[in-house]
């Protein structure tokens, strides 16, 4: 699984897996614990990979960072994400030397290393970047649709949300008025 189905949620410790989508938001599975909880429209929700880190020139992506991070640690665990604010901060300047000290603090530092520590630990070591589907949409998607995960984690507008699937009222269902006017008939 890639980052694409793997969040952040405000409020919330660790990292949530992205399950399926019910109709006040969607459900999550904690990295941490395993438990699905229900998560609101809301809710402030971050996708890891529309995450990017401040850098001297531009801002780099979160997973090109957890890529550095695998390689310096040989795709293993890495620093404890509890070590000193020197400790850490010596750290990430090994793997990303030109980040920008000003922006990227020492808390921001400490939970990159914690979500990259999370997610080997959970086994989710698939740091490239997401590969284009092909042509054919999944079932039940047009081929106009964006990203359904994009969808499912945005939160809703009200200009937005529209009621479908909503039978209308009808006459000639079972026990409405067609057949209540035969039998006034009788």
């Amino acid at each position: 699984m890639s980052l694409e189905k793997v969040l952040s949620i405000t409020g919330k410790p660790g990292l949530y897996k992205l399950k399926t989508q019910t109709r006040t938001g969607f459900l999550a599975e904690s990295l941490l614990d395993g438990k699905t909880i229900n998560v609101s429209g809301r809710q402030n929700v971050s996708l890891l990979s529309e995450i990017a880190v401040y850098t001297l020139t531009e801002e780099v992506p979160l997973r090109e960072v957890f890529q550095k991070i695998a390689e310096k640690a040989e795709g293993k665990e890495t620093i404890s994400h509890k070590a000193s604010k020197e400790e850490l901060e010596e750290f990430f300047f090994g793997v990303m030397p030109d980040y920008d000290e000003d922006r990227v603090y020492a808390s921001d530092i400490k939970k990159v290393v914690q979500w990259y520590n999370l997610l080997v630990k959970n086994g989710l070591t698939d740091f490239s970047e997401a590969k284009e589907e092909s042509p054919q949409t999944p079932e039940g998607a047009t081929a106009t649709d964006k990203n359904p995960v994009e969808k499912i984690a945005a939160k809703p507008n009200k200009a937005s949300v529209t009621k479908t699937n909503v039978p209308k009222a009808s006459s000639t269902k079972k026990g409405g008025a067609t057949k209540n006017a035969a039998s006034r008939k009788t």
